[in-house]
């Protein structure tokens, strides 16, 4: 491993070791209950649970190796998703195995990471979408009482597309790198996936 290789892969080891360092909240109960500012709320959501932050990060990891529809396609179908399910909270629709979704989503995207896989445009933003909308689901159940609506809307997305980002920034980097460390690192993604689906 040359030295150009060893700085993206020590930057993208230490994101990891952040992220994992975050709050364990599967459920996320409560905790925007003494932030009165919708648009904060929905900001700080995504970014207080583990499940949330390795989905997001792991799509936009895995978009990187996509076709150029797909690649440029996958932030328009991660918000879509999560407004989508957000909508579907705030109508009051009743979605069994949420969390199990929540969970499967990231085992499913460390395995699309661990194995290389290329999908269609058609297939892969399909499922990109599909993940997204249990999460915004969870993110709609989960909007502080008295907060607007569309300020908490905004926030969330904001922290979404920001998360999928620094995925896509991480995926960019480690192309350069060996494909054993990123099929290694699609792995440990679908680990805690499993753990979580488990739990």
């Amino acid at each position: 491993m040359n030295k150009m290789t060893k700085l993206p892969v020590a930057k993208l080891l230490m994101t990891i070791g952040l992220m994992l360092t975050a709050t364990l909240a599967v459920a996320h109960p409560g905790h925007g209950e003494h932030v009165s500012n919708g648009f904060l709320s929905g900001l700080l959501h995504p970014l207080m649970g583990l499940d949330h932050l390795l989905a997001m990060g792991a799509i936009g990891f895995w978009s990187i190796r996509q076709n150029t529809t797909m690649k440029l396609g996958t932030p328009l179908f991660v918000v879509g998703g999560m407004i989508a399910g957000a909508g579907l909270a705030w109508a009051g629709i009743s979605l069994a195995g949420i969390e199990t979704g929540i969970a499967m989503s990231v085992l499913l995207v460390g395995v699309l990471i661990a194995t290389l896989a290329k999908l269609p445009t058609a297939v892969g933003g399909t499922l990109v979408a599909l993940f997204m909308v249990a999460h915004g689901y969870a993110h709609g159940t989960e909007m502080t009482q008295g907060s607007s609506l569309l300020l908490y809307m905004a926030g969330f997305v904001v922290a979404t597309l920001a998360i999928t980002f620094i995925g896509r920034g991480l995926g960019t980097m480690m192309l350069k790198a060996d494909n054993r460390i990123t099929r290694a690192l699609g792995g440990v993604v679908a680990i805690i996936g499993g753990v979580l689906a488990a739990g």
